[in-house]
């Protein structure tokens, strides 16, 4: 016999407990979605679904009366949840196909990356009073690469004619070569370091103290790897204490892209540089270039200038 709504619900949380071991906030969450879905359904229709009536028309319409009052990433979850409920019923018998399985998810908006201006960028990688925090945001900052990448360098992933790599050698700033192997994707690519960055990594492994057999380049009081979590806890703390504006580690990054493109380089070589598998994902920051460009016009052309004021 086909199971009333309550009961559908009932035994898909029996499921949830028994079988998937799912913990109680995602339990909770599930069903939550669910009776959600029943509450709109009985506003619409006068009475409670029956789950083996309802059809893609029917997950079309929840859908339609989420929007507006939830946003691409609540809907997207609501609409996860009634398909889990109906994969549960096909495995059960209740019914023979996913009505929910079918309907697409709505895209959910991409965030601009934040980037800062070139002079806070500046202030921010300069408040770190220790060599060793200074060194790894000007890593950030000079070579556009993630926080795991950073923390997952080791000292032979500086080139072989920088001299850094013996403790205390100094060279005065030039250029270098960082091979990042623990990239996003398991790729690896090649990125150049400019001479400051180059020049703090001098002045922390000057003074860097590591156990002989400790390969990688950051370490932390204990003489352990760096992790990617002590490095937001130390941004965060030494912009504070500096003055300087909020960012995080993945901000530098953002801003280092940024000024690249507004430097004058171009989207391919930005994407070899950031380690981007498809040029789709470089091509945000034509946008957070042209809102910097924008907001320049704005404040110097006179008839921007202007803009919203009456002639007199």
């Amino acid at each position: 016999m086909p199971w009333t709504w309550a009961e559908a619900t009932g035994e898909f949380a029996s499921y949830l407990d028994a079988e998937r071991g799912a913990a109680l906030r995602t339990a909770r969450a599930y069903l939550g979605d669910l009776e959600e879905f029943r509450r709109l359904h009985a506003a619409r229709r006068g009475q409670d679904p029956v789950p083996a009536r309802v059809d893609i028309a029917g997950v079309r319409a929840y859908l339609a009366a989420l929007f507006g009052k939830n946003d691409a990433s609540s809907i997207a979850r609501k609409l996860s949840s009634l398909r889990a409920f109906y994969r549960f019923l096909v495995k059960r018998g209740q019914v023979t196909d996913n009505p929910a399985a079918v309907v697409r998810s709505p895209k959910r908006r991409c965030a601009l990356p934040r980037a800062l201006t070139v002079d806070d960028t500046f202030r921010v990688v300069e408040a770190p009073a220790g060599a060793r925090d200074r060194a790894v945001l000007e890593m950030l900052y000079g070579a556009g690469l993630r926080v795991s990448e950073c923390c997952g360098l080791d000292l032979s992933d500086v080139d072989a004619t920088h001299p850094a790599r013996s403790a205390g050698a100094q060279r005065g700033g030039g250029d270098a070569l960082v091979h990042v192997r623990h990239a996003k994707g398991g790729k690896e690519r090649i990125v150049p370091l400019g001479g400051k960055a180059v020049a703090a990594l001098d002045a922390y492994l000057a003074e860097r103290r590591a156990p002989a057999d400790q390969a990688a380049l950051f370490v932390n009081h204990r003489g352990g790897r760096l992790t990617s979590r002590s490095v937001q806890r130390h941004l965060r703390r030494d912009a504070a204490l500096a003055g300087a504006p909020a960012a995080t580690p993945h901000a530098l990054r953002h801003s280092y892209a940024t000024h690249l493109l507004d430097g004058g380089a171009d989207l391919r070589s930005i994407q070899e540089l950031l380690g981007h598998a498809s040029l789709s994902s470089t091509q945000i920051y034509t946008k957070v270039s042209l809102d910097h460009l924008m907001s320049v016009y704005d404040q110097a052309h006179p008839h921007a200038q202007g803009k919203g004021k009456g002639k007199k």
